[in-house]
């Protein structure tokens, strides 16, 4: 019987690596989301359901969720356009263009939206344009989809852009050789490839939008049942020492997140595995 070469690996074995592995998820998430649970449940089950369901809250819960959603759309649909521009074309000043897409990475927050404040503002560079025409952007929740489609465009131009790169052009050629045009060939051959990728940028740019506050908190005006967000409520919770309702309503913001992440990945999952059996 032969003897069996070693296998060397790179990095340290199984055993060693989940252990590291479950030791930092511990400590970065685990840890900290169990430690929210536990200052949720120091106030009864009365008092907790009073907290969230506050009629300011859930104010709150529908204009966070209906801002992130639609900002998270609108960047689904045009940053899977800037990826396609950035993949299949070539032009002056294309490496300029794809550097800015990181902006809203690396630009602080806050910077972020004291900019897009003085920009919208009714006195500002485009806000006055807005006015003009009576359409108002800033202190409006038309300026907190400005900001948060701002912020999370980049999540869905990354995720696509590679996804775009990879693809076997042969198959879009073959189809143009059989007659198949362009919105044939898009329908069928090149979103079902890159909407998985289009699924995860939009997930991951919807859940940054759930939990924005610095961008957001200048440009909304932060005024009650009309533009308060609710990570915002939830500072103003915990400037008033009120830790627990604080704990409460991102309680619930944490479960919405995990639940809309889960199906959003289960759809993914299930979308990838038609393709592949195609």
């Amino acid at each position: 019987m032969a003897n069996k070469k070693k296998r060397h690996r790179v990095l340290p074995g199984f055993g060693l690596s989940i252990g590291y592995t479950l030791i930092y998820l511990s400590l970065m998430v685990l840890i900290p989301i169990a430690f929210l649970f536990l200052k949720a449940s120091t106030i009864s089950l009365a008092e907790f359901w009073e907290t969230v369901t506050d009629e300011r809250v859930v104010a709150s819960y529908k204009l966070t969720i209906y801002t992130s959603f639609i900002a998270a759309l609108i960047n689904a649909v045009f940053g899977t356009l800037i990826a396609w521009v950035l993949v299949r074309y070539d032009f002056y000043g294309k490496r300029i263009i794809d550097a800015l897409v990181d902006l809203p990475f690396a630009l602080p927050t806050a910077v972020a939206g004291i900019a897009l404040t003085t920009i919208y503002a009714p006195n500002g560079w485009i806000g006055k344009y807005f006015e003009a025409m009576g359409i108002k952007v800033a202190y409006t929740p038309l300026g907190i989809m400005v900001a948060l489609t701002f912020i999370g465009l980049p999540f869905v131009v990354r995720s696509v852009q590679p996804v775009l790169h990879d693809l076997d052009r042969q198959y879009e050629e073959a189809a143009s050789t059989l007659g198949a045009s362009g919105s044939q060939i898009f329908v069928k051959i090149i979103l079902p490839a890159i909407f998985p990728a289009i699924l995860t940028g939009f997930a991951l740019a919807f859940a940054r939008a759930l939990g924005e506050y610095g961008s957001v908190v200048f440009i909304s005006g932060n005024m009650p049942m009309k533009t308060e967000i609710v990570p915002l409520l939830i500072i103003t919770k915990l400037e008033q020492f009120n830790y627990a309702g604080a704990a409460a309503i991102a309680v619930v913001m944490l479960v919405f997140s995990f639940v809309l992440l889960f199906l959003i990945n289960f759809w993914q999952w299930k979308t990838t595995k038609k393709y592949q059996m195609n």
